[in-house]
């Protein structure tokens, strides 16, 4: 009789995903492929309605059977975060189902709805420097910076922040910063908008009288999604200032056009708790004790710890590893002064193209005098088939941005602890 009982179940639970329409999987496919395959994202080519994903269905097939598609690195085992993209068995069983099923359309497909919290809706400023920069396609690396200024009638609590641009595989990585320029005397637009640091070496430090009070820090890396506070948690846009990009363009062999901006999302309350921002490792904290000094030789692999105190009670809100080619994997927790050990993060495979700004599901509370520490493993042999180098050359970190330099960051998003953090849904 058991026996008889599950096979009738499995056989419901079979003509159930046999009769599923695009209807049923596209709340799956809208937020775990339409945010990267859309306009000015990372994916090649859009996944947004029913004859995008038609026209590639064994594609798709192949990529969710093998988990190549969607990309996400981080070990689901060590640690949970609410913006993975990663499909659940459910979710992969769904979506093959309805490809297997020669995937009908069926009638009155639900809203599409992008997976990040602030592109479900338009946004509120857009900061987008104004012309196009042209990047040569001379093989050479390129540090741009940009300024946009803004001036508002009144200061802005952010929601979220989401960098734009509408050619992402050129860019090996952005920071930009928002800077508070109260001082009506200083014309926000005057002087140059644009400094190339490689090849303007007077202009360098042009926009050093803007940036004397920095109100918030972040940046972008591929792979990455928007930036998103919710509930109290945020900043303040002040009323009138400017933001600065620092933009890293990799080598390319034909020229490319490149536009660079932000959206901001505004929340209509004020912010109650600021969110801060902290840089450990290389061009950031701690980078002298990074054990063993930071050098990979030729035809090694080599791996390097740091180990950090927390001065404060934090309650940690995002965790953003960083590495370059040379990455094999990552990892960083914390053990409090009771000894116990808090698991952050854990990527066993590092891949470049695929990093992320990763948001826990509820903020994490780091006590006072914790130690956070960081490991980081390096591949500098030819088996590497991301080495930047033929044949593998010494490889340091010293804060160097250039790709064929090597860092071992992590960067904290986090809160002054309050009592009950650790409830807080961050989705």
């Amino acid at each position: 009789m058991r026996r008889v009982l599950i096979t009738i179940l499995f056989s419901c639970a079979f003509v159930g995903l046999r009769g599923q329409t695009f209807h049923d999987v596209e709340p799956i496919l809208q937020s775990k492929c339409s945010g990267c395959h859309r306009p000015g994202e990372a994916g090649p080519f859009p996944l947004l309605k029913y004859e995008d994903f038609t026209k590639r269905l064994n594609f798709i097939k192949e990529v969710v059977s093998t988990g190549y598609m969607p990309p996400w690195r981080a070990d689901t085992s060590y640690s949970c975060f609410a913006n993975q993209r990663g499909l659940t068995a459910e979710e992969k069983t769904k979506i093959l189902s309805w490809i297997d099923n020669k995937a009908p359309k069926g009638n009155a497909p639900k809203k599409q709805v992008v997976n990040t919290a602030a592109s479900k809706r338009a946004p509120d400023m857009v900061l987008k420097y104004p012309s196009t920069f042209l990047v040569k396609g001379d093989n050479k690396e390129r540090f741009i910076e940009f300024k946009i200024p803004f001036d508002l009638p009144a200061e802005k609590s952010i929601e979220a922040v989401e960098f734009v641009t509408n050619n992402r595989k050129i860019i090996h990585h952005v920071n930009y910063g928002f800077y508070n320029v109260a001082d009506k005397d200083i014309d926000l637009n005057a002087g140059i908008s644009l400094i190339n640091t490689d090849e303007d070496r007077a202009s360098r430090g042009a926009f050093d009288n803007y940036k004397k009070q920095m109100v918030y820090y972040t940046g972008w890396i591929p792979g990455s999604s928007a930036e998103y506070y919710p509930k109290d948690f945020g900043w303040t846009l002040p009323r009138r200032g400017v933001v600065i990009f620092t933009t890293h363009y990799a080598a390319i062999a034909a020229n490319e056009e490149s536009v660079i901006g932000v959206n901001l999302y505004f929340k209509e309350a004020p912010i109650k708790r600021p969110v801060r921002i902290i840089s450990l490792g290389s061009g950031g904290v701690g980078e002298r004790d990074i054990d063993p000094i930071f050098m990979i030789p030729p035809n090694e692999e080599r791996t390097f710890t740091l180990k950090m105190r927390t001065p404060e009670e934090q309650s940690l809100l995002y965790v953003w590893p960083h590495m370059h080619f040379l990455g094999k994997s990552f990892e960083a927790y914390v053990v409090t002064p009771e000894s116990d050990t808090i698991r952050l993060i854990n990527i066993p495979q590092w891949d470049f193209r695929w990093q992320e700004l990763y948001r826990f599901k509820k903020p994490v509370k780091i006590p006072r005098n914790s130690i956070i520490f960081m490991k980081g493993t390096y591949d500098n042999t030819k088996n590497n088939p991301q080495n930047p180098s033929n044949p593998p050359k010494f490889v340091f970190s010293e804060g160097s941005m250039s790709s064929k330099d090597e860092m071992f960051t992590l960067l904290l998003i986090y809160a002054q602890y309050q009592t009950g953090d650790e409830s807080i849904a961050l989705e």
